[in-house]
């Protein structure tokens, strides 16, 4: 049922995963997908599946995973040019400092990755998946006070800090810029569909350094990034339009229960 690896060494073949597990991961990549651009914070979902389903070193676990954010990144961007919001000059102007502050900041965080122990990377995914939970309920609320359309322009002494600290900790998670990006930059004023936009290149910034430093490490399994990047990958299409149709609320609700139910368990798990 589980997959062994190593920084250095090659994971084992995925079939010894067995089908119900693979089958499982698979799902979660889907909904996580769907979380990108419906929501922001899906991402988060491939980390956990890996952590909780398989045997893989954190490094492992933050590099596989990080590795699928490239597309996600890339089809994230691509929508939310072709739905207008990236088109706008505030925008894009966000979106660019985001993705510049990430080639600092990830590389830090896959080298504080290298310094966990199994059981204090599930400690800290806990934790993390529990403030994010949270951050998606305060999202909840500052949304419903925020106009439509573009967002204010913020300074660069705030988005460059806010852009660094978000890179470090998608570094060491192995997670795409949406999942904390969307609900800082709510936090600021920014409405919902521009911060999904400014979000997505930021990602494809992160996932690509971090894969680097993580391949570098020998910390990747290809196969298994392959197995849950496609899923993931539709969900993100599916996410976007989601997004665009139909209010999330419900989604909402839902991903935060399962956050914090989830929490507790990856805590106990390593």
């Amino acid at each position: 049922m589980v997959i062994a690896g190593r920084p250095g060494g090659e994971g084992r073949r995925v079939l010894e995963l067995g089908l119900p597990v693979l089958i499982l991961l698979v799902a979660i990549a889907l909904v996580g997908g769907i979380g990108i651009t419906a929501l922001g914070p899906g991402g988060v979902l491939v980390t956990i599946g890996l952590f909780a389903l398989t045997d893989l070193t954190p490094a492992m676990v933050a590099g596989t995973s990080i590795v699928t954010h490239i597309g996600t990144g890339l089809l994230g961007t691509a929508v939310y040019l072709r739905s207008g919001q990236l088109r706008e000059p505030v925008t894009r102007r966000t979106s660019v400092v985001l993705a510049a502050t990430a080639l600092v900041g990830t590389p830090i965080g896959v080298l504080v990755n290298s310094l966990f122990s199994v059981r204090a990377f599930g400690v800290l995914l806990g934790v993390f998946v529990a403030v994010v939970a949270l951050l998606v309920l305060y999202r909840e609320r500052r949304t419903r006070h925020l106009p439509e359309g573009a967002h204010p322009r913020h300074p660069l002494a705030l988005l460059v800090p806010l852009g660094l600290g978000i890179a470090v900790v998608s570094g060491m998670f192995g997670v795409g810029g949406p999942m904390l990006s969307v609900p800082v930059l709510i936090a600021i004023g920014v409405p919902l569909l521009p911060a999904l936009a400014a979000a997505q290149a930021q990602s494809i910034v992160i996932a690509s350094v971090g894969s680097i430093g993580y391949a570098m490490q020998g910390a990747v399994d290809w196969p298994l990034a392959l197995l849950v990047g496609i899923p993931e990958a539709l969900g993100v299409v599916i996410g976007w339009r989601v997004a665009h149709a139909i209010p999330t609320r419900r989604l909402k609700v839902a991903l935060v229960a399962a956050l914090l139910a989830l929490a507790p368990y990856l805590a106990l798990h390593g």
